[in-house]
């Protein structure tokens, strides 16, 4: 499988790629990659441990003449995210990723990629096999669970690293170096509705599919639709015309991606189905008209379905109004200096309800932690006011830029002397295990960097191959400047 990445460069590079392509490893099911680094680190006669949490260090020494220099840790997340087209049969974990080649373009057939971050954790196990590269000691730190929780990070241990320099692989851009990140929150809602009868049992199943979706941080500016968000909206504006019970919800599978489709049952007097298919399809067209410059057409499928009971029409009303007026996207841009930076957003990644429990996530981010509790808690008043239970989960926190990083300033050198001119400072909208590391280990001077990546937590992920060249280049230089 995927032999085709064997003939690409960086080829040491390429050829753990493969491994990892070839290897199932959805967040939360690490277990066989993780053994597989293992016994690899073991044949390269590498030190190598695991922690409770499952996390893997393997640590090479210093080339000779460089036993003096500060310890670089090399860090990524051997997890991916488990997206797939409605269409596929694709099973996470226990199917390989089918990549192929597009215009120069890597992506994998109808799934996510896992370049995020199986691109990062390739570039280090690369630089750990090379016998070419001048370097100081080494610490390749691999994280379980950061796309669904942050486990690894959050529960490594504060004795482990050794390092100085962090060189954090899970970036996106080409040209960009970042300094920071946002830090969030999950939020967790759960609510048992009393069940009545339903109007006819025969009800209306409606569907609403062909959005882009995306990184719920990365993606969330970009104008593109939530499919929770707009099924919701449509049924809202649905209740002004015709009466209507909800009968299930379904939509979204992460809270850290936007959701592409969803799905739900109404019940309604049969000679008003087609009222109400008017009427949603003329939803359909305004959101189509809103989207047209961000996001793919939506489309909106029904069929004829049975119901015997679900919520009455006031609970009906009081949930679509709470997921309504729910944060959602873009709470509130950054003016700390970084132009264009989303501060503050949520993400409604998931809504799930039958036989009236309710059950839906939700990710709070934001550059400022303070704000992260804030929209947090706007969010929980907001489910309060149905009498929903609401908890907070996998809080983390976010990375605040240091000013005097000397390691940007050497990577910056390298950055002038391979590309021409130095590289983006930027923050990041998204949650890198920077933040949560930095705490445990203040001592360590951090950047993060990678490959030119798109559609991340998505099946259109995608990795540019030219800047997977660029991205080892400046890896290498990286690691053989550092002092």
């Amino acid at each position: 499988m995927n032999h085709h990445l064997t003939e690409l460069s960086p080829q040491p590079l390429w050829s753990f790629f493969k491994l990892l392509a070839d290897t199932p490893r959805p967040s939360k099911y690490e277990h066989q990659i993780i053994q597989k680094l293992k016994a690899w680190a073991e044949s390269e006669g590498l030190e190598y441990k695991q922690d409770k949490a499952g996390n893997l260090l393997i640590r090479k020494p210093a080339t000779q003449g460089c036993e003096q220099r500060q310890t670089i840790v090399i860090q990524g997340h051997v997890d991916m995210v488990p997206q797939a087209n409605q269409n596929s049969a694709h099973n996470f974990i226990t199917d390989p990723i089918q990549t192929r080649i597009v215009e120069g373009w890597l992506q994998a057939t109808d799934t996510t990629l896992g370049a995020d971050n199986g691109l990062g954790v390739a570039a280090g196990l690369a630089i750990l096999a090379s016998d070419e590269i001048e370097h100081g000691p080494i610490e390749l730190l691999l994280t379980i669970e950061e796309e669904s929780s942050m486990r690894g990070a959050l529960e490594l241990q504060a004795d482990w690293l050794q390092g100085k320099w962090l060189l954090n692989l899970d970036s996106e851009d080409r040209g960009d170096v970042y300094v920071g990140c946002a830090g969030g929150v999950d939020v967790n809602v759960d609510h048992q509705f009393s069940l009545s009868p339903s109007f006819s049992p025969e009800a209306l199943s409606l569907q609403i599919t062909g959005l882009k979706g995306g990184h719920s941080g990365l993606d969330i500016d970009k104008g593109r639709g939530n499919a929770n968000r707009l099924l919701v909206r449509a049924l809202t504006r649905l209740q002004e015309q015709v009466p209507f019970q909800l009968i299930s919800f379904n939509g979204g599978t992460l809270r850290n991606a936007i959701p592409r489709e969803a799905q739900a049952t109404i019940s309604l007097p049969t000679e008003l189905h087609q009222t109400a298919l008017s009427a949603l399809n003329a939803s359909i067209t305004l959101f189509n008209q809103e989207l047209a410059e961000t996001d793919n057409p939506l489309q909106l499928s029904s069929q004829v379905t049975q119901a015997e009971q679900g919520l009455s029409m006031e609970d009906t009303r009081k949930l679509l109004n709470v997921l309504n007026a729910v944060p959602c996207g873009v709470e509130q841009m950054s003016n700390s200096g970084f132009s264009g930076v989303v501060e503050t957003s949520n993400n409604l990644g998931i809504v799930f309800l039958a036989n009236g429990l309710l059950q839906s996530c939700l990710l709070v981010r934001s550059l400022k932690d303070s704000a992260t509790q804030a929209l947090a808690e706007r969010i929980r008043s907001c489910f309060h006011l149905i009498g929903a239970n609401v908890s907070f989960d996998g809080a983390y926190p976010g990375w605040t830029p240091n000013s005097r990083s000397k390691l940007l300033r050497h990577f910056q050198a390298c950055h002038t002397e391979l590309m021409g001119e130095p590289a983006q400072v930027k923050v990041i909208h998204a949650g890198l295990e920077c933040g949560i590391i930095g705490a445990k280990y203040p001592q360590l001077d951090m950047i993060s960097f990678g490959p030119l990546i798109r559609g991340a937590h998505s099946p259109e992920e995608r990795v540019e191959l030219q800047s997977v060249e660029e991205f080892w280049r400046l890896l290498v230089a990286l690691v053989q400047r550092l002092p």
